[in-house]
């Protein structure tokens, strides 16, 4: 029988606009080993753990007719020199100048005729330093068949890891008379998804739309009953097709004391900042600030499921490799408040029936789960992120805790990691947080036309955090 793609991961493609691609990305910063580190040494590394993640040698093909959801099939014309790509930044290698090329590849649609990711090595970076960047579709990335690749790569050792090249040979690609058989047969199975899928090929919106409404629900739970529109915000606008990218860096002591001074969790901690920089950012802007206003944020987090749930979703659909699955909260962060403890308790409280409820998933399990998991993790993030309706919400904020030990690529050091979570329509702003060997690593992707100043915010993250750490001094 054919792989057939989920109703959620068909979801993905159906809804992507020009405007909202919907790939989440990484940037990961490497000190450049004596040995060096170049293109061919990057293929080499995938070439040798690509078979750890079959599914990124695979593309998508649409039954003729939309008469069934897509299917996954190997790619018979697949070229890994295609996939890892190589860039170099202009002289003096300045981090602006691979945020601005990192913005421009994020603002780029993957080519759905072939597999949906892309890697690039960028060189010239300063300091002897070179930057991998990943952009993987979500309709790829489940956590369960496939995780992102940016997970596969590293090792604990900058010995070289184990190689997992075998040969390959893609299975023969299905006809098209063979997709319409199949899909007959699974109608005569499901026939109550037959309409749907014509529905979705034809380009019914409304349809497609619903259809994601019902099965983000499989993924993702939103922990508060969402019967009112988000704050009015400049956050929430008619998204362009360009992007802008900025980072913050910050260090995991500095909300480990905060959070031992106050009893709270880092997460807490990391909220709590976020209130302070976009209150910062509003007041900078001149936009109205009253004591009751706030910023209504997604926050996608591991859970673990429960077994009523992996009972009614036949055990695989939520759990798989990463053993949990993604809940949605929202959480009003209270930019009006301007005080930085009190705006830390006030989150603190909003996030308290999440860790009341038993089955949140700590940081240290997190981390066992296997491999480098926060590119994974993010991925799963926006993929719940993206089923939500944008009028409850105005900003998604994915926090994914990482190893505290350094990792490697075919002897490279990690140094940093940051995220680049995608916007959904409606979004002009989504920040994502890797914590990883003693530091908090900040991604902030914008509208271009929305937030020309993401730079400034992206400033007023150390700012806030400095605030509620010189309480605690």
């Amino acid at each position: 029988m054919p792989d057939r793609l989920s109703a959620l991961d068909a979801s993905f493609l159906y809804l992507e606009q020009p405007s909202t691609p919907m790939h989440v990305g990484a940037v990961a910063i490497f000190k450049r080993p004596r040995s060096g580190f170049d293109y061919q040494r990057l293929l080499r590394l995938i070439e040798q753990r690509i078979g750890l993640v079959p599914r990124y040698r695979q593309k998508v093909r649409h039954v003729p007719g939309g008469l069934a959801r897509p299917v996954w099939v190997d790619d018979p014309d697949f070229d890994l020199a295609y996939h890892v790509r190589r860039s170099a930044l202009p002289k003096h290698g300045t981090e602006r100048a691979l945020h601005d090329l990192i913005a421009r590849l994020m603002s780029r649609p993957l080519d759905h005729t072939r597999p949906l990711w892309e890697m690039y090595l960028v060189e010239g970076l300063g300091q002897n330093r070179i930057a991998m960047f990943t952009k993987t579709h979500q309709a790829l990335v489940d956590g369960i068949r496939a995780v992102d690749i940016a997970q596969v790569i590293l090792d604990d050792s900058p010995a070289p890891g184990e190689d997992f090249g075998v040969d390959w040979e893609p299975r023969e690609e299905p006809s098209g008379l063979r997709l319409m058989a199949d899909a007959v047969f699974d109608a005569w199975q499901r026939p109550s998804e037959v309409v749907d899928n014509v529905r979705s090929a034809a380009g019914d919106v409304a349809a497609t739309a619903g259809k994601v409404v019902d099965v983000i629900g499989q993924v993702a739970t939103v922990v508060r009953t969402a019967t009112s529109r988000a704050p009015g915000s400049p956050l929430n606008v008619s998204v362009s097709a360009q992007r802008r990218f900025a980072v913050a860096r910050t260090k995991l002591d500095d909300y480990r004391a905060v959070r031992a001074a106050h009893g709270c969790a880092v997460n807490d901690v990391v909220l709590a900042v976020v209130s302070g920089a976009m209150r910062n950012w509003l007041l900078a802007r001149g936009e109205p600030v009253t004591s009751s206003s706030s910023v209504r944020a997604m926050v996608p987090l591991s859970v673990r499921a429960s077994p009523e749930w992996a009972a009614a979703t036949d055990g695989d659909a939520a759990t798989g490799a990463l053993g949990s699955r993604v809940a949605s909260f929202l959480v009003d962060l209270p930019v009006g408040e301007a005080n930085a403890v009190v705006r830390l308790h006030q989150v603190a409280h909003q996030m308290r029936a999440h860790a009341d409820s038993g089955r949140s998933v700590g940081a240290q399990v997190l981390v066992k789960l296997g491999g480098f998991a926060p590119a994974t993790l993010h991925a799963l993030g926006a993929r719940a992120a993206s089923g939500m309706s944008s009028r409850i919400f105005n900003m998604v904020v994915t926090n994914v805790p990482g190893p505290q030990v350094p990792l490697y690529a075919a002897g490279a050091t990690m140094l940093e990691m940051f995220p680049v979570v995608p916007l959904a329509k409606g979004q002009g702003l989504a920040i994502g947080l890797t914590s990883y060997h003693g530091g908090v690593y900040y991604g902030l992707n914008a509208d271009r036309d929305a937030m020309g100043d993401v730079d400034m915010l992206a400033g007023m993250i150390g700012e806030s955090l400095d605030e509620l750490r010189s309480v605690v001094s």
